[in-house]
Order: structure tokens, then C-alpha cells, then sequence
């Protein structure tokens, strides 16, 4: 009797956090097999891939690139300049994503979103949107579950997919029904060997999708969605027929589109007048689905927004106090510091992940109170702002909000807005974040 074949080992997973465990469990369902690396000596999906599989061929942190590889599936944060990966890019072995996995696998539309702020608030949006208009969906991807564990589930009417420049960058078919670009600036550089990479890697979104979402004030992502079906803009000017943006009737500012009012912005539940933008692309994208306007509408009224991003903490002796640590770049901070219509005390600070922070000045200009500096990057964040205002130094969020606070006066706002990554001090922006509302509570005592 002739003896089974073991399938070949041909695949190498790079990654053992949450992207690289749902790669694991995607080969379990399809009964593949494959060669396990992390950068970490004890990654932390290290006992939960062991248990899902116990014949896994793990590799030690120094080990080589194995020979017969001919896939290797990439988690987004190990960039390609890593050894391992460098190697293999050298030697022409294919690097994907888990989004290549999904995108050749999904058996459903999806829609995909990317930016470099907001992608999350706007798949947050289109989800419950989906909803509202009576559409089994579900989300993932860069945020929340993992893309291929979505497709463990009952297949929905249609996928909602926030995406990163990281695994676009890896994505080599992404046929989205409606693909949303929201904005590009200057970001993960420290990832991308250069900007042209990283922007490159965003416009990528476009080029299989159906219909397109476009940022009117951006010319480029215009020119990547010319083979588009179907491409609706949004923007802060007024919109033209069938196209959305924001229209000013006696005083008061209105989401429209076209010539036809929609919502008054003051009726937005999320805070700022970025996430006006954010609901704007929403609202195009949902057109292009065919979603129901009154659904749509009515999840903007209700949606507060996602913690950590423009979130109200507190007023607290005549001082708002705003938590938006997932400004985790110079442009999102820009885009939170233009949003507040007080005086502000900026909190900002942590690893700036090579970003220039000079037009944080012209930000601040004439409207903040005093800065209020943390982490890494708080020296070089403070010789951008030299001119600009006061600047103070603290080494734990609680210091700096005790300072922030001291700073304020009557009517100002207290802006967590960091401009940088947390990881110099935190597990992620959720935990720098949190500890900013702590600090805030502490001040009621």
C-alpha cells in the first residue's frame, strides 16, 4: 500500500502576533502546511500556534532563509528590509500579505479603506451603515479581527476592510468593489524605505477596483482611478452634482451632496471637523454601494466616534479635556489641532518614526497656549515649536497632564494629539491613551 504524501512545505509565515496566527489557522482550514519566524526570542502567539499546530516548523531568531521556500506570507510589521526578507526579495521569492490571501480567497464583495488618517472611523461608519440598510457585514483587517479569520465565519452581503500601506504594499490583486482613499501624508517612514514608496503603496488601493472614493484635494489619487467604473469625491468646498462635500446656508455648515443638504455638521455625534470629512467619505462610498441616504444619515447622528480618536474625557474646572492619542503622525495631529476652535495645551510627543514635525508650527500658530512634551522625540518636537509658544517637558502622562492642566485657562482645551507613535512608552496609542484619561480623572479628586 503506497503511503500518503506530506504536502510540501513551500510557505514561510514571517510574524507571530495577531496577523501571523490568523495566517496559521487560514493553511489549518485549507490543510497546508508551513515554516514558522519571528524577530522575538517568545512572540507572543508562540504557545497558541504550537497548540493549533504542534508539528509546526518553527525557526530559531537567527536562523537563515530555508531553502525550497517559495511564498513567504509577511505580517505588516516586519518591513522588507529585514534580513530575512531582504534575502528573499533578492532572490525573487514572492512576499505577500494576508490581504492576497483574502483577496484571492473572499467569495463576497468588499470594500477597501485606506489613508493616512481617519481609515478607521470611515470602515467603522460604513459597517454600521451596512447595517442600518439591513446588509449582514463584517469588518476587519487593520483594525479589529484579522481579515482571513473573517472568512471563518457565515459569509456576509459584503466586507468592510481597513487597509495599511504595509499590506498594500504586499497586495498584488485587490479587486474591491469600492475602493476608499481618504488622504496621503508623510508617514512610517522608518517602514518604507522612502515617501515615493509609502504613497505609492496607497494609491494602490485603486488599481483593480470597480469604483473609487477620492479626496478632491488630492490630484494625484484622481489620475490612479481613470479605469474606475464609478468614482464619486468628497472634500470641504462645495460639491458639484452627484459628488459630496460641505455647503454653507445662512451660517450654519451642511454635509451635502451636490446642491441637496444632508445633515447639518452640528448634528454629527463625532467631534471635529476632520471626522466631517471622514462622514463625507463614508457617504460616497455608501452611495457607490447603493446604500439607503436615510440609513446613512442615521448612523451619523449616533456614532461618537472610536476611542482614542477626537474623544471627549472630561470638563473639568472650565476645560475640555480631548483624548486623541491615535494622532499618530503629524498630519492627524494637524488635522485634531485644526479642529478645536479654543485655545488649546498640547500634549504631544513619542517616536516620531522619522516624520519632520516643522508644520506642527504654523498648526499651533496664534492658538495654543502651551505644549507640553513627552517621550523620544520630545526634544526634536520642541526645537520645531521654538518660537511658537511655552514648552514644557514631562517624562509620565501623568506629569503631563498636571502640567497641561496648570497651563490651561478658562475655556481652553487640553488636546492629547502626539504627532507619534507610543511604542518608546507604551504598548500601543490604546494604552497611552487610556493613561491620558486616568490622569484626567485623577484631576477631579
Amino acid at each position: 500500500m503506497s503511503r500518503a504524501k506530506t504536502p510540501a512545505n513551500k510557505d514561510l509565515v514571517v510574524g507571530l502576533g495577531k496577523t501571523g496566527l490568523s495566517v496559521a489557522r487560514y493553511l489549518k482550514r485549507c490543510d497546508a502546511v508551513a515554516t514558522y519566524f519571528d524577530t522575538r526570542d517568545e512572540p507572543p502567539g508562540l504557545a497558541e500556534l504550537k497548540e493549533l499546530c504542534p508539528d509546526a516548523k518553527i525557526l530559531s531568531i537567527n536562523a537563515k532563509l530555508p531553502k525550497g521556500i517559495e511564498r513567504i506570507i509577511a505580517s505588516p510589521g516586519v518591513s522588507d528590509s529585514h534580513p530575512l526578507l531582504s534575502k528573499a526579495l533578492k532572490k525573487k521569492i514572492d512576499v505577500i500579505s494576508d490581504i492576497e490571501l483574502f483577496a484571492r480567497t473572499a467569495s463576497a464583495p468588499f470594500i477597501a479603506v485606506t489613508g493616512s488618517n481617519g481609515k478607521s472611523t470611515v470602515t467603522t461608519l460604513l459597517y454600521h451603515m451596512c447595517c442600518a440598510d439591513g446588509r449582514e457585514a463584517l469588518a476587519g483587517g487593520n483594525l479589529g479581527e484579522p481579515a482571513l479569520d473573517l472568512l471563518s465565519q457565515e459569509t456576509p452581503d459584503i466586507y468592510v476592510l481597513e487597509l495599511s500601506s504595509f499590506q498594500l504594499h504586499r497586495t498584488h490583486d485587490l479587486p474591491a468593489e469600492v475602493a476608499v482613499l481618504l488622504n496621503v501624508s508623510p508617514d512610517h517612514l522608518d517602514w518604507h524605505k522612502d515617501e515615493d514608496e509609502y504613497r505609492r503603496a496607497k494609491y494602490r488601493v485603486y488599481r483593480e477596483a470597480k469604483a473609487a472614493v477620492v479626496n478632491r484635494a488630492d490630484k494625484v489619487a484622481a489620475e490612479s482611478t481613470q479605469h474606475c467604473q464609478r468614482v464619486v469625491s468628497f472634500g470641504m468646498d462645495a460639491p458639484a452634482d452627484g459628488q459630496y462635500g460641505l455647503r454653507i446656508e445662512d451660517g450654519e455648515t451642511y454635509l451635502a451632496r451636490g446642491e441637496t443638504m444632508l445633515l447639518a455638521s452640528r448634528e454629527l455625534a463625532m467631534y471635529g471637523v476632520h471626522n466631517q470629512l471622514n462622514a463625507l467619505a463614508a457617504l460616497a462610498a455608501g452611495d457607490l454601494l447603493g446604500l439607503d441616504m436615510a440609513a446613512m444619515l442615521s448612523v451619523l447622528v449616533e456614532f461618537p466616534g472610536l476611542p482614542h480618536r477626537m474623544q471627549f474625557v472630561a470638563r473639568i474646572a472650565a476645560v475640555d479635556y480631548i483624548n486623541d492619542s491615535k494622532a499618530t503622525n503629524v498630519a492627524a495631529a494637524i488635522a485634531s489641532i485644526e479642529s478645536v476652535d479654543s485655545m488649546l495645551v498640547l500634549i504631544a510627543g513619542g517616536d516620531g518614526k522619522g516624520g519632520d514635525f516643522s508644520n506642527l508650527a504654523t498648526a499651533v500658530e496664534d492658538k495654543l497656549r502651551a505644549a507640553v512634551l513627552i517621550g523620544k522625540d520630545a526634544e526634536k518636537i520642541a526645537h520645531a515649536l521654538d518660537t511658537v509658544m511655552p514648552v514644557h517637558f514631562a517624562d509620565t502622562m501623568d506629569a503631563a497632564v498636571s502640567i497641561a492642566a496648570q497651563c490651561a485657562e478658562s475655556d481652553d482645551t487640553v488636546l492629547l494629539a502626539p504627532a507619534c507613535a507610543s511604542l518608546d512608552q507604551y504598548t500601543n496609542y490604546m494604552e497611552r491613551g487610556d493613561r491620558f484619561c486616568t490622569a484626567v480623572e485623577a484631576l477631579k479628586r
